[in-house]
């Protein structure tokens, strides 16, 4: 390429060089920049609304920090919030469980929160939303983000976040094609 010249080509050289920085830097075990491979995941992500958007960047901005503990529990309440609505605004599935779950008095998404998350999970896959198998990897969220969120020997990594974050992406994308 030829040296740029103008202001604009100088800025887009720039630009373009940064990106490639953060690339290479990504690909360094421990290095902070592998968030930005995190960010494109949860870009692809559709549909969020503003609460679950804002928790997740928060989410990777505890990452960016060091925060890795918080990194969990807060990525874990959006997709909670995800969830919970994913559910309530869907008619058929509201429906079944307004029908099946009378004690639970559920009408709208927040009415979810008085509900224990390992038994929604056991709800939703006895009622077919999810398969057994999602409904284990649900499980073994919740049980992650518990051991960061209560006092415990458990002190996760740069590696174990991301890869929280990345697999709590993917199930949310799972279930926005359902």
């Amino acid at each position: 390429m030829a040296a740029p010249r103008t202001p604009r080509e100088v800025a887009d050289w720039a630009a373009n060089a940064q990106d490639e920085l953060r690339r290479l830097l990504a690909k360094r075990e421990t290095s902070t920049y592998r968030v930005m491979t995190v960010t494109e995941s949860y870009n692809k992500l559709m549909n969020l609304n503003i609460k679950q958007d804002k928790l997740f960047r928060e989410a990777l901005q505890c990452v960016e920090h060091g925060l890795y503990r918080s990194a969990h529990v807060t990525s874990f309440a959006a997709l909670m919030d995800f969830i919970h609505e994913w559910i309530a605004n869907d008619a058929s599935r509201l429906s079944v469980i307004q029908t099946n779950y009378t004690a639970w008095n559920i009408k709208r998404a927040s009415d979810f929160r008085d509900q224990k998350d390992h038994t929604l999970f056991e709800v939703m896959k006895k009622q077919d939303f999810i398969t057994n198998g999602t409904m284990k990897a649900l499980q073994g969220l919740l049980a992650k983000r518990n051991e960061c969120a209560h006092p415990d020997d458990y002190e996760p990594g740069i590696n174990d976040t991301l890869g929280y974050l990345d697999e709590m992406m993917k199930r949310i994308a799972a279930l926005q094609k359902k």
